[in-house]
């Protein structure tokens, strides 16, 4: 369905009980963003807040996305699937031959239906336009600042709009924007984004390219803003098929050249100069749950501001998971599995993104498995397919395993692993926010295949070892003779599942190596297939943060070590991969880069939080959520010093 506007929408979350009004003053500078942080980490993603008090004329709406019914609401869909099996519909009616007049026939409602999904600019102005300013000031708009070693203030849902001064195609797309002055910000496209293609266009032809940002309207524009939609597909098509009507776009007043709803709650214009210097933006608390680091971006100049008279800003917060955006993941994960299964990987059934690998570090494909070698088929198709190309790390399971059921999941793919046959690595294109990378935006992924293994498949010579079997007693004494190991999670061990987590202190170069090499090697690692190491200020026992943190820190070619311990058979072997998945360090580890400092919020915050607590109207006392990840900080700045 399409919601005429925000306002609609928000008040249909508060009839269905799924927003708060906090009507106490809360300031926009971090104690929105603490206060959001500990609802959304509640249970289930808590509840859209709407801060109606924030010493601006405007209410800053939170949380709106962050939880799957809200996700659904916004989409007008009761469950994210529903989506998915009209998008798979849509491909086999256009795909399937039409050999009758009457086949032929059957399409002519259904491009209809095409039709009517494509914006319309209109003339005149929107509800968007009730309020001109053309002296624009963004210090009048409650912009959040997150974290307490944020740049500064931050627009965290902006729509942003842009053409291609060649061909006029439009992008949609979200990027942050670093508040510097009421009139100028920053503008955070990364190289791979259309946006910065487009501006790269501009600087050819030596122009100043416009801008538009739009905040606010049906919640599905900013949906749409971050799908992972091929170049030359409109993003306001997409909007228009997810509710079943057309976008109403109207020009804008100062860049007439850029159409935005009519809808929306804001419009920022203006423009970037190719001309211009670049400004040095960050650092930003990001949704990896670290700090991405400052660096060179181009300004956004401020021609205009408009807005509704009853305007609401949007935001959102990202930072440790689970977050608000997580659910906005899950959305894209459920609705693009259609397109992937049917133009680019036809054996996929199933995937899944878990919390913890935010986004392109950890993805899990359930694949129709029928010949051997088809993993890694589904390997390079995957690492091939638009922003997928971004994963880290991609596990395989087939068709018996039911992906979802974490616990099934794993004890199959360890069953079926040989981890000296059936973990490939290769170097790619990576997220310029993955700080694991020797090289920004270049480093090392990992394909795990753990799919039955067909006869082609298997090596004769692999013969695990049985596990140890007094491996409790066993590993006692491992952190005896290895002080350096701060602790061992060995719950895996007792699922059947032969996976060690081990948190360590490195203390000298080359110590993940030698380390492993010796652990590898010791009896009471016998029929251990995988070890990850973490870094000594995570608790391993905390399997969700334990993996969280490994998976980002982790450049998996880079930083892995296959032992083969030959079996006294002379004939066999066994074989046990490490991973480190611990900060890596210029002394330590030959690390050039600087390495960001996980995200935390300040003790004035917390305490500002803690004493309004009772007048937000939230229910009982919930905790701020750094205070679990103090003692994980390796100082307070950004920085990792």
């Amino acid at each position: 369905m399409a919601w005429n506007d925000q306002q609609q929408f928000i008040q249909a979350l508060e009839k269905a009980g799924e927003l708060i009004r906090i009507k106490t003053f809360v300031d926009p500078k971090w104690e929105i963003a603490e206060i959001t942080d500990r609802v959304s980490k509640s249970g289930g993603g808590g509840k859209a807040l709407l801060f109606e008090n924030t010493g601006t004329e405007f209410p800053v709406l939170m949380n709106a996305y962050g939880s799957e019914r809200r996700m659904c609401m916004a989409l007008g869909v009761d469950h994210l699937d529903e989506v998915a099996h009209e998008i798979e519909g849509l491909f086999k009616l256009l795909s399937t031959p039409k050999e009758s007049i009457v086949d032929k026939l059957k399409l002519i409602p259904k491009l209809g239906e095409f039709a009517s999904w494509m914006p319309k600019v209109r003339s005149g102005k929107g509800a968007c336009q009730e309020v001109v300013h053309l002296d624009p000031d963004m210090t009048r708009i409650p912009v959040i600042t997150c974290w307490p070693k944020d740049g500064g203030p931050f627009v965290t849902l902006p729509v942003i709009h842009t053409k291609d001064p060649n061909t006029n195609a439009r992008n949609v797309g979200m990027y942050r924007m670093q508040v510097f002055g009421p009139q100028l910000t920053g503008m955070h496209w990364h190289k791979h984004k259309v946006s910065a293609k487009h501006f790269s266009e501009y600087k050819k032809l030596n122009r100043r390219m416009p801008v538009a940002v739009a905040l606010g309207g049906d919640p599905v524009y900013a949906y749409s803003a971050t799908a992972p939609l091929p170049e030359n597909v409109d993003e306001y098509m997409l909007a228009g098929f997810l509710r079943k009507k057309k976008v109403e776009l109207v020009r804008c007043l100062t860049q007439p050249d850029i159409e935005v709803p009519a809808d929306a709650d804001f419009i920022i214009e203006g423009y970037v100069d190719p001309g211009d210097e670049l400004i040095w933006e960050g650092p930003f608390g990001d949704h990896t749950g670290y700090y991405s680091l400052p660096d060179w971006y181009p300004k956004f100049h401020i021609t205009a501001i408009t807005h509704r008279k009853n305007a609401v800003y949007p935001a959102t917060i990202v930072g440790i998971p689970p977050q608000e955006d997580a659910w906005l993941g899950k959305a894209t994960e459920r609705i693009f599995l259609a397109p992937i299964k049917m133009t680019l990987v036809p054996e996929i059934l199933d995937m899944d993104m878990p919390v913890e690998g935010v986004f392109h570090n950890l993805v899990i494909a359930q694949i129709q498995k029928d010949y051997a070698g088809q993993g890694q088929k589904v390997m390079n198709a995957m690492w091939g397919a638009g922003q997928m190309m971004f994963n880290k790390i991609l596990v395989m399971a087939d068709q018996h395993t039911r992906i979802q059921d974490y616990l099934s999941l794993t004890q199959t793919v360890f069953k079926n692993l040989n981890p000296a046959e059936d973990v490939a690595f290769a170097t790619g294109p990576m997220d310029v926010l993955d700080h694991s990378c020797s090289k920004l935006g270049f480093g090392g992924k990992m394909s795990i295949d753990g799919t039955f293994k067909e006869a082609e498949e298997r090596s004769d010579e692999y013969q695990p070892r049985p596990i140890f079997s007094g491996w409790e007693s066993g590993l006692q004494a491992l952190q005896k003779d290895f002080p350096e190991i701060h602790s061992i999670n060995h719950q895996l061990l007792a699922k059947d599942i032969p996976v060690l987590l081990v948190s360590i202190e490195k203390n000298r170069p080359g110590h993940f190596r030698a380390l492993h090499q010796l652990l590898a090697n010791r009896p009471e690692l016998g029929g251990i297939k995988m070890v990850l190491y973490v870094e000594h200020t995570v608790d391993p026992q905390d399997l969700s943060i334990a993996l969280w943190r490994f998976c980002n820190n982790l450049d998996p070619k880079r930083d892995s070590l296959l032992v083969r311990i030959d079996l006294p058979d002379g004939l066999s072997y066994d074989a046990c991969l490490g991973l480190d998945g611990t900060r890596k360090t210029k002394e330590l580890d030959g690390f050039q880069r600087d390495w960001p400092n996980i995200i935390v919020a300040n003790e004035q915050t917390i305490q500002a939080v803690d004493a309004k607590w009772e007048q937000l109207g939230l229910g009982p006392f919930l905790p701020s959520p750094s205070l679990k990840f103090k003692a994980q900080q390796y100082g307070e700045e950004a920085v990792v010093s």
